[in-house]
């Protein structure tokens, strides 16, 4: 029965999620906005990024994966950076070093007496195109552009909104009116922006899945991960975020989202690969922060990345609960049956010992009483 409930739950949650996605097309995006045509969906179920910042040379690099769905087979994304910008291909390798490195410690741990999923009480329902430059006076820069793998990277400055909003149809593809005033504190803070075609490299693909991941590195004297424009997302999203730096970092705050969730924070003395070419090969600190944004609506800023009060490390322990066996036979009930049968042996032989002093009381009295 509880099976069949689940599986009634699981299915009216994709049914859901799916008219969700009919409504409208999903702009969502952790540290920018994805764009697309309207007759075309997409959005970004996870987005995992690493941050390394050198404290020394006042430099910021981004390496960001996306996980997306949806049946769109060109997109634009756009992303604020707080001065000009390299692009370059990230490793997909640095993701798979970093958890890793980052991955809970599992340790087992043993119980007596059986608990939900142990036998008596368990069931068997288990849970197993390349960018058009900008005019003159259009209030649009391109100021770089490159052709990597995938992506089509424009690097823009603008002075308005409306200008990337001109210059984004003239490359075939519709700005949400939204997206134009979430530029806004943007263009007046004179930040620039890393604009990205995406589109499959054989002809009819749809985007889909996880793309390879792209690395922005930009002079900056104090970390920051962009997530303001993730206020235009339609669906709760979720941030994985990996801080790399000298110490141990945090948000400062959690701006509109669930409090940010440290997984793993600890040096790593010898950097190696993937992670060595991003982050030197020297001893680093990294922090593991993950936090959902239930209601991107709310989100008010970009986070802040400060450091902790201290570099306390810390790793996450899953704990496997095992139930003591001895064989394939519980130790409970091996106990339990032993104590019943010690208990019925005492009780047996109370019984016997009454009775024989029944017996014995009765002899002695038919001696006492003969003639």
């Amino acid at each position: 029965m509880r099976g069949t409930h689940r599986l009634l739950t699981t299915i009216a949650a994709l049914l859901a999620l799916q008219l969700g996605s009919l409504v409208a097309p999903a702009y969502a995006c952790g540290c920018g906005a994805m764009v697309t045509d309207r007759m075309a969906r997409i959005g970004v179920d996870r987005e995992t990024s690493a941050v390394h910042w050198d404290e020394r040379t006042g430099t910021e690099q981004i390496v960001m994966r996306f996980t997306v769905h949806g049946d769109a087979d060109r997109a634009a994304w756009i992303m604020p950076v707080p001065h000009r910008a390299d692009v370059t291909l990230g490793d997909p390798a640095l993701f798979e070093e970093l958890e890793r490195l980052s991955a809970p410690e599992h340790r087992d741990r043993d119980h007596f007496w059986p608990r939900g999923d142990d036998w008596p009480f368990a069931d068997d329902d288990t849970d197993g195109a390349a960018a058009a430059p900008g005019r003159a006076g259009s209030g649009v820069g391109v100021v770089g552009r490159e052709r990597l793998g995938p992506f089509d990277v424009a690097r823009l400055t603008a002075t308005d909104p409306t200008a990337l909003s001109t210059w984004l149809h003239r490359n075939g593809f519709e700005l949400s009116d939204r997206l134009s005033t979430e530029l806004r504190p943007y263009v007046e803070r004179k930040w620039e922006y890393v604009a990205v075609r995406l589109a499959p490299e054989k002809a009819g693909e749809k985007l889909y899945g996880a793309l390879d991941p792209l690395r922005i590195a930009f002079a900056n004297d104090r970390p920051v991960y962009p997530m303001r424009l993730s206020r235009l997302a339609r669906t709760p999203q979720s941030l994985g975020l990996f801080v790399l730096a000298g110490h141990r970092m945090e948000p400062r705050g959690s701006i509109g989202g669930d409090r940010p969730e440290v997984l793993f924070a600890g040096t790593v003395d010898r950097p190696s690969g993937a992670l060595a070419e991003l982050a030197g090969t020297g001893r680093v600190f990294l922090t593991s922060v993950d936090q959902s944004f239930p209601e991107p609506a709310r989100i008010d800023g970009d986070h802040e990345l400060v450091r902790a009060s201290a570099d306390t490390p810390y790793r996450e322990i899953v704990w496997h609960d095992r139930l003591w066996t001895v064989g394939e036979i519980p130790v409970w009930l091996i106990t339990v049956a032993g104590g019943l049968l010690l208990l019925t042996a005492g009780t047996l032989a109370a019984i016997r010992t009454r009775r024989a002093a029944a017996r014995e009381r009765r002899v002695r009295a038919g001696v006492r009483s003969a003639p």
